[in-house]
Parts: C-alpha cells; sequence; structure tokens
C-alpha cells in the first residue's frame, strides 16, 4: 500500500528528526545502520548517507559527541554549535526518509517539518542545560546529559521498530514544548514591562 508506505517513512524520518535535537549524531547514525541493512530505503540522492564511510563517520561522531556533553563547560560549547547542527540533520533525516516525491516538496518537507522538529527540542534543551548551570554550577549538567542521551537512543531505536509512535510521541514533545516557551516569553515580557514601569515611577535623586 503506496500511502502506508509513505506514511511509515514520514513517521520514521519525522522519529529521528525529532531525536537529533537531543543529539544530532545518534539518529544519524541509526538511519545510515537502516540504510545501510535495507531496512529502510532512502530517497534518491541519499543512498551515500547507507555507506560504510557514513556508517564510520557517524560512529566515531556519535560517540564524541556522547562523552562530549559529560565535560564541564564543552557542554555548553555543544549546546551552542549543534543547534543549527540539529536543524541540518532534522532537515536531512526527514527528507532522506521521503521517496517519490519531487525533490523540491522533499527539501521543504524536510526543512518545514524535520528541521523545525529538531530546532525546537533543541532549545528546550539548551534552555534546561542553560537552567542547570545557572543553579546547580553544573554539577547537574551530567544527570541532563545522560537523559538526553537515553532519550536519543532509545527514541532512534524505537523510530526503526515503531516509527507512527515515536512520531506522534514527538508530535505531542514538540506542541508541549512550544506552549512552555510561549508561556517563558510571556513572562519575560511582562517582567520587563515591569522593571521599565518601575523606572518610570521612580523619582529622580
Amino acid at each position: 500500500m503506496p500511502q502506508l508506505d509513505f506514511l511509515l517513512a514520514g513517521a520514521f524520518g519525522l522519529a529521528l528528526a525529532a531525536c537529533s535535537g537531543f543529539r544530532v549524531f545518534v539518529p544519524l547514525l541509526a538511519a545510515a545502520l537502516a540504510y545501510r541493512t535495507g531496512y529502510f530505503t532512502p530517497a534518491p540522492g541519499f543512498a551515500w548517507l547507507g555507506s560504510w564511510p557514513a556508517v564510520a563517520a557517524l560512529g566515531t561522531a556519535t560517540v564524541a559527541e556522547i562523552l562530549g556533553y559529560y565535560i564541564p563547560v564543552v557542554d555548553n560549547v555543544l549546546d551552542a554549535i549543534t543547534g543549527p547542527a540539529a536543524v541540518i540533520a532534522g532537515a536531512i533525516l526527514m527528507t532522506a526518509a521521503l521517496p517519490d516525491l519531487p525533490p523540491m516538496l522533499r527539501w521543504g518537507l524536510g526543512i518545514l517539518v524535520g528541521g523545525s522538529t529538531a530546532g525546537i527540542i533543541q532549545t528546550g534543551t539548551t534552555l534546561l542545560r542553560a537552567g542547570s548551570t545557572a543553579t546547580t554550577a553544573g554539577l547537574g549538567n551530567p544527570v541532563l546529559a545522560t537523559l538526553e542521551n537515553l532519550l536519543a537512543i532509545v527514541g532512534s531505536v524505537l523510530g526503526l521498530l515503531a516509527p507512527l509512535l515515536v512520531a506522534a510521541v514527538a508530535v505531542a514533545v514538540v506542541v508541549w514544548m512550544l506552549s512552555r516557551l510561549r508561556r517563558w516569553r510571556q513572562r519575560q515580557a511582562a517582567r520587563r514591562a515591569a522593571h521599565l514601569a518601575s523606572l518610570r515611577t521612580t523619582p529622580a535623586e
């Protein structure tokens, strides 16, 4: 059934794109292994993702990224670097998973759906790490890193085995994060407005 195949492929791409918001290279490695073994078929132009050199390079990058998040200061630097990288990875993963579509439409969906999903989740994890750094002086960051690693690995594995389920969870997480980010921005705006109001009402010395 072509429609079911397209739905599964799209869910697979979305599931791995969401996981790239936690770790950039874990879902890319999962996709590379899936394409290498023939478990999924990549879209035209993405056969390179299933090559042995890609698997080897992504495997090395995955180990380096996971270990890097346990090093103080380096974890915050990685957040700054992996933010744009997560968006790119999410777009690639989504685009590579969508077969039988015109290239422009595939890339449009990849960037809009996959890239946006990865970017939103990455933004949420970055804010959590910044809060952990500020409140625990970085002591809580390894715990957060471990949780992110587990979510990336388990989510990628489940994305291979149950893509529809993981994709549904990813959509729910994105909606929840967007609502939290909106409330956070509203609180920040209210605080700025209150601060400006206090400055206007404070009599000059």
